[in-house]
């Protein structure tokens, strides 16, 4: 007979299923009322625990110099604040108490500038009002900073029982602060975090600096957020500039002392490498309404003003290279004065009368206005367009690339006929004037890049500002030296030889010598020009000038290259006696940099030629010699001869038995190292098996055990150096 009671047990059955059914309706009219009514409820709560597509912001990379020092980095910054509120959960409120007037105290201690009594009133308003966000301080702090005020107490306790917590922001800092920081750039500090670049190379290359933004998502887990990475941040790359920190310093305190002196308005300079094209130092000080001289705009790339005189090679150079006529030409420039289409060309010396007759090498050395101008107009006059020409041929209005914001190339406006066959804005006086300077628009970095063609025999190279891109200590992008298209050879050989004997010479004998040195050759051209104030012209509100000196040194072995412009106002203004000064300190700076003295240099007559080498670690002296290129005998053995002098001297001591004792003993006793250095002396005592304590630097003065004291087992050795 079956144990299974159906009339029992199916009732039970049923009352399960049916009340599985009901749990089962009942979930689902649940979840139906939080998916419909309950919808926005849930979904506020569900964004305060989790945060989807944060963004991951990459480390910036950082500019470098020439050498590998940082120009610009990335370093954290941080924002600290309170959450009250989660201090109360935490239920840290009697702990705040305790400790609120220690941890003001730590903080005015952090932050002179504001007293413990303002810092207790700033928190205890955040504590009253029950902030989640509530400033501690104002102001970014860096990492030391932070670290500081981590270890006060209840901060340093974690955020979810202290309520203390922080924003972690990137900061771009730059260890040589405002050195060449027209050039390197900045970024807006108030516009994402600081992550948008503002000029520069900051901006320029900032597809490469950036890196790429990465991806995670927020979780909160056991009341902590997780933070779950989708895609991983790429940090920015290194990015390695041509600009040389020590000629960059040095050309900055040239420019602002000349600056100071003359009561200049804007001071330029760049130094340029022959060879590379690469810029070694770039200077653009400007006053400001202070008094002081800061970068606020890029000048050597951006300023397009009539360059003067230190045009006139170009003029010289189209001359020569056209075949118009050889260096042998004779000009006749009168008294100084000289009338040209119903204007008056002056000479410098117009009130002294004038150079009067003289050839074109010599135009060029005393800058005569009325020699460049009368030998140009007697060749171009009836064709100015084929002048142009070869104006354009020297590469002083070609596109240089510069990677700079705002860079602009140089403009000298061609002559055009009209059907008539008359030339259309072009006036008599137009050519003559162009000649010497005016009537066109160059930036200083194209006059340099001319003045550098030169010196680099007729080879034009692109101004270089980046030599190549680094990631993890590989390179990702380089970026060689370059040639300015089209501009392979400026002008024939013969043409370059010329013009770099011309040049020479302004400096040598002509009106450049305040830019030359005793040291080494160097050669160049001043360049005194008005500005002009647009529709005003030249005189509106006083004269303003702009002063320039442009060359290369060494001449005979050309290394850099370097282009000088201060703008002033008023008299006295001379490009050789105030932009030659700053070009002369400028030069002579840089190649002491490379001077490398040799020990034979030093050498005189009352010289200790052979350092006096003491009883010590042979191996050393012997190396340390070597190195100064003393010869010396390797073989430290005595020989057979030796031994025998020394046997003579014992004998004529005492007796044979003593002396051969005492020489046995020796190694028993403390050495005299008074007078030793360091190495030697500890050597020496070390070596009989004493330990040595070494104070001081210099030489030996004292030492704790006296020479021939008799070594114990374990003794020490104070040495005192001085």
């Amino acid at each position: 007979m079956s144990k299974f009671d159906y009339n029992k047990i199916m009732p039970r059955y049923s009352a399960i299923s049916a009340l599985m059914m009901l749990i089962a309706v009942a979930v689902v009219v649940k979840a139906g009322y939080i998916m419909t009514a309950k919808r926005d409820y849930w979904m506020k709560v569900a964004d305060r625990v989790k945060k989807d597509s944060v963004e991951v912001i990459p480390t910036r990379g950082n500019i470098l110099s020439c050498d590998g020092q940082l120009l610009a980095s990335s370093l954290p910054e941080f924002k600290i604040y309170m959450d009250f509120q989660q201090l109360y959960n935490a239920k840290s409120d009697t702990l705040w108490h305790e400790k609120l007037d220690s941890i003001c105290k730590g903080l005015h201690d952090i932050f002179p500038e504001q007293s413990a009594a303002a810092f207790k009133a700033n928190l205890e308003q955040g504590r009253r009002e029950k902030k989640r966000h509530w400033p501690v301080w104002p102001k970014r702090i860096n990492y030391n900073t932070y670290s500081q005020v981590k270890q006060l107490p209840i901060f340093r306790l974690s955020k979810f029982k202290s309520g203390f917590h922080w924003d972690e922001l990137n900061s771009r800092e730059r260890p040589y602060g405002t050195l060449a920081g027209r050039t390197v750039g900045d970024m807006y500090a108030a516009m994402n975090d600081g992550r948008t670049p503002r000029c520069g190379l900051e901006l320029s290359y900032d597809s490469l600096l950036r890196g790429t933004t990465g991806i995670k998502h927020r979780r909160k887990v056991l009341n902590k957020f997780l933070d779950i990475m989708d895609t991983p941040a790429i940090a920015g790359a290194d990015i390695l500039t041509t600009i040389d920190v020590s000629m960059q310093d040095l050309a900055e305190r040239a420019v602002i002392d000349e600056l100071k002196e003359i009561n200049g308005n804007v001071g330029v300079a760049i130094v340029m490498e022959v060879q590379t094209g690469d810029i070694k130092a770039i200077v653009n000080m400007e006053k400001c309404v202070d008094g002081e001289y800061r970068e606020i705009k890029n000048h050597a790339v951006s300023d397009l003003l009539e360059p003067g005189s230190v045009f006139k090679p170009i003029s010289m150079m189209t001359v020569l290279e056209d075949g118009m006529c050889d260096t042998t030409k004779i000009v006749d420039t009168g008294g100084g004065i000289w009338p040209m289409y119903g204007r008056e060309m002056k000479d410098h010396n117009w009130r002294r009368g004038g150079y009067g007759v003289m050839n074109m090498p010599k135009a060029l050395k005393v800058s005569s206005n009325i020699g460049v101008s009368r030998i140009v107009d007697e060749y171009y006059h009836k064709d100015p367009e084929k002048f142009v020409r070869g104006v354009y041929r020297s590469g002083i209005t070609a596109d240089l690339h510069i990677p700079i914001v705002g860079a602009t190339s140089g403009k000298v406006r061609m002559p055009v006929k009209n059907k008539r066959g008359e030339w259309l804005n072009w006036s008599n006086t137009a050519l003559p004037w162009m000649s010497i300077g005016y009537e066109t628009q160059i930036p200083p970095i194209s006059t340099l890049a001319f003045y550098n063609a030169i010196a680099n025999n007729g080879k034009m190279m692109q101004p270089r500002f980046v030599k190549a891109a680094y990631k993890n200590g590989e390179m990702v992008e380089e970026f060689p030296p370059e040639v300015v298209k089209g501009h392979e050879q400026i002008a024939s050989p013969k043409t370059i030889k010329l013009m770099q004997e011309m040049l020479r010479k302004v400096v040598s004998e002509g009106l450049g010598k305040k830019a030359g040195s005793e040291s080494f050759p160097v050669s160049g051209k001043t360049g005194t020009a008005q500005i002009s104030q647009g529709a005003s012209g030249y005189k509106s509100g006083g004269t303003n000038y702009l002063l320039s000196f442009a060359g290369y040194f060494p001449s005979n072995a050309p290394r850099y290259s370097c282009i000088v412009c201060i703008q002033k106002s008023g008299l006295p203004a001379s490009g050789g006696g105030m932009s030659g000064v700053v070009f002369h300190h400028i030069a002579e700076g840089i190649m002491a940099q490379d001077i490398r003295l040799s020990v034979t240099d030093a050498r005189d007559s009352s010289s200790v030629l052979v350092p006096d080498v003491k009883e010590g670690n042979v191996l050393s002296a012997d190396y340390v010699l070597s190195q100064l290129g003393i010869k010396t005998h390797t073989n430290f053995t005595p020989n057979m001869a030796t031994q025998k002098a020394i046997w003579g001297v014992a004998k004529k001591q005492t007796n044979r038995v003593a002396l051969m004792k005492q020489s046995t003993l020796g190694n028993q006793y403390i050495p005299n190292v008074i007078g030793m250095g360091a190495r030697d002396a500890v050597y020496l005592v070390e070596k009989r098996g004493v330990r040595c304590i070494v104070y001081g630097r210099g030489k030996v003065v004292s030492q704790s055990l006296p020479a021939g004291h008799f070594i114990k087992k374990g003794e020490k050795c104070v040495l005192r150096l001085e």
